[in-house]
């Protein structure tokens, strides 16, 4: 089985900054993106950033030049540096994969179970 284990959350001060990670574990062929997600209270998730391979990012607009995703392929990581960090930051971020378990197979979707986030004085 696939899963994936998110790291790094926690409280922040306003204009600090946190380093998210998230491992795949399991037995898989390759993967396709990995991604960042976060849902704040009362509020649907949102896409906050994705790594494809390239690498190819795409960001949300309301992180860009403040977000960073990475992703360590011999490790099967990904990263999300969270830099100048504001309140309305606050969510649960969720980290996701696309992936194949062999070649020419079908692709799935898994997600983790997410790390809070808070940025509050």
């Amino acid at each position: 089985q696939v899963h994936l284990v998110e790291s790094g959350g926690g409280l922040v001060q306003p204009g600090g900054s946190l380093r998210l990670s998230c491992a795949l574990s399991g037995t898989i062929f390759s993967i396709n993106v990995m991604g960042w997600y976060r849902q704040a209270p009362g509020k649907q998730r949102e896409l906050v950033a994705t790594i494809a391979s390239g690498p190819t990012t795409n960001y949300a607009d309301f992180v860009k030049g403040r977000f960073t995703i990475s992703r360590d392929n011999a490790k099967n990581t990904v990263y999300l540096q969270m830099n100048s960090l504001k309140p309305e930051d606050t969510a649960v971020y969720s980290c996701s994969a696309r992936y194949n378990l062999r070649v020419g197979g079908a692709t799935f979707d898994s997600w983790g179970q997410g790390t809070q986030v808070t940025v509050s004085s």
